[in-house]
């Protein structure tokens, strides 16, 4: 009898212990790419095209220029 009601105790204190808490998803830390968001900024849209070299970004300005966006972002902050 005493086995039985050790046991009964001892599922009991195990269902009361505390859950390991799940790890909080990290906060994205950084900035948005400042050529892209200079870009935007302007009214243009963004393109990012994949290239054999990686991907490059080009903006498309409301009169239809298109323009690589860290061309344009060096242009536009000498």
């Amino acid at each position: 009898m005493k086995n039985i009601l050790l046991l009964i105790w001892a599922t009991s204190l195990l269902g009361c212990a505390a859950q390991p808490e799940k790890p909080a998803t990290p906060a994205k830390l950084g900035m948005p790419n400042p050529a892209s968001a200079w870009c935007v900024k302007q009214g243009g849209n963004l393109d990012i095209v994949n290239t054999g070299q990686g991907q490059t970004g080009y903006c498309t300005l409301p009169g239809g220029e298109r323009v690589e966006e860290w061309t344009l972002y060096r242009r536009d902050h000498r």
